[in-house]
């Protein structure tokens, strides 16, 4: 009996050394949902409401000059009777311009918004990813994967979501807590 005993011994131990070390290495790689970060991240509201906020504003001057030019055009059209065709023509050449200098500041617009829509929200993403960074070593994991559901991390155990977690965090240190 002594005879087996060391051999068990020793390889229960062994069992028992790797079993510890795959448990502690497979809960070093785990993984956070991007899109949960960004929605539930308050700076990413408060971010998105300044940026609406402006976005409002530079529609509403694009529809004030659209008033403004539709209300020139009904004038032109009852006046349009009474004026000459040098005077129709010139008319219908400065609606024309101006219609066309709507519509590049409008592209403009809608250009500059969509850039800087891109820039607050990269914004965003660069701090949590610079969080995220900070925090695997503070915790000690190895890897953290990013999980956007375009099938960059096909299954994972939900023990291995660390979400809500970072997210709790996160929003605490923008809040300064």
């Amino acid at each position: 009996m002594n005879k087996f005993s060391l051999p068990i011994s020793v390889i229960a131990l062994a069992i028992t050394i790797l079993s510890i070390l795959f448990f502690k290495s497979s809960s070093e790689l785990v993984y956070v949902d991007i899109n949960k970060l960004l929605d539930g991240y308050k700076r990413t509201k408060i971010v998105k409401a300044e940026f609406e906020k402006k976005a409002k504003t530079m529609k509403a001057n694009v529809d004030s000059l659209i008033t403004n030019w539709q209300k020139e055009l009904k004038n032109y059209e009852k006046e349009r009777s009474r004026m000459t065709k040098k005077e129709l023509k010139l008319k219908q050449e400065l609606l024309a311009n101006k219609q066309q200098q709507i519509n590049n500041y409008q592209q403009a617009i809608q250009k500059k918004l969509g850039d800087e829509d891109k820039k607050v929200t990269q914004t965003v993403i660069n701090d949590i990813n610079d969080f995220i960074k900070e925090y695997g070593k503070d915790k000690g994991y190895k890897v953290i994967f990013g999980a956007n559901g375009s099938g960059t991390i096909m299954y994972a155990e939900e023990s291995s979501d660390l979400t809500e977690e970072v997210l709790t965090a996160l929003n605490l240190e923008f809040e300064g807590k």
